[in-house]
């Protein structure tokens, strides 16, 4: 146990000499699909409450495919899938942005955390006191202010609860991230495992660091 942790404690937390990866990996895994998951999903989760079905339909189809999918299945779409369309090799930004298993790991999670993310903010919508929006509207809030100072702020802190188990799931979910070979926590567990075939350490150690 004392030699794996002065052979791998670098790896397990943040590089390995020449990458970042484990905890420092996990992390920015974590932060950037969180970002953008959370930026997609502000106007998406008010598109999903619309009263135009044109509207909102998208959406939802959205929403129920990605969440109605397993998130390991997700990544190897967007890692292996897309990239062996030759419609997108044929493009050179596409070619680019596909070819790069960092890009494809963090689309595949930002649409994942997006889909619940937009569904818990669109519940907390729907879920708003009326007098508040009939009270904003007194005052002359209408449209986008509407949303901007009364709709969402409110939602955002009704939902807050549900949100940070949504975070946590995606940290949990960043685990198959390996599959597309980043060097996370769990990858650099299971190359000490194949290296020393200390099973129980290696994920033991790796479990200690998630929690």
């Amino acid at each position: 146990m004392i030699e794996l942790l002065q052979e791998y404690w670098r790896p397990f937390l943040f590089q390995d000499g020449n990458h970042i990866t484990g905890l420092a990996m996990t992390l920015w895994l974590l932060s950037a699909s969180i970002f953008f998951g959370f930026v997609m999903s502000i106007p998406l989760s008010i598109a999903r409450v619309s009263s135009n079905a044109w509207v909102r339909w998208p959406v939802q189809f959205y929403t129920y495919l990605f969440r109605g999918t397993p998130l390991y299945i997700q990544l190897l779409i967007c890692y292996t899938g897309i990239y062996s369309l030759a419609a997108i090799r044929a493009q050179p930004v596409l070619d680019a942005f596909f070819r790069d298993a960092m890009n494809c790991t963090i689309l595949a999670f930002a649409l994942n955390t997006c889909a619940y993310t937009t569904e818990i903010f669109a519940g907390a919508i729907r879920s708003m006191n009326h007098g508040e929006v009939e009270a904003a509207k007194a005052y002359g809030l209408t449209g986008w202010k509407l949303y901007a100072y009364v709709i969402m702020p409110s939602a955002l802190r009704r939902s807050l609860p549900y949100y940070s188990n949504e975070v946590i799931l995606m940290l949990h979910s960043t685990t198959v991230a390996f599959t597309a070979t980043i060097p996370d926590i769990l990858k650099v567990a299971r190359d000490a495992n194949s290296a020393t075939f200390l099973t129980f350490q290696s994920f033991g150690i790796a479990a200690l660091i998630y929690l």
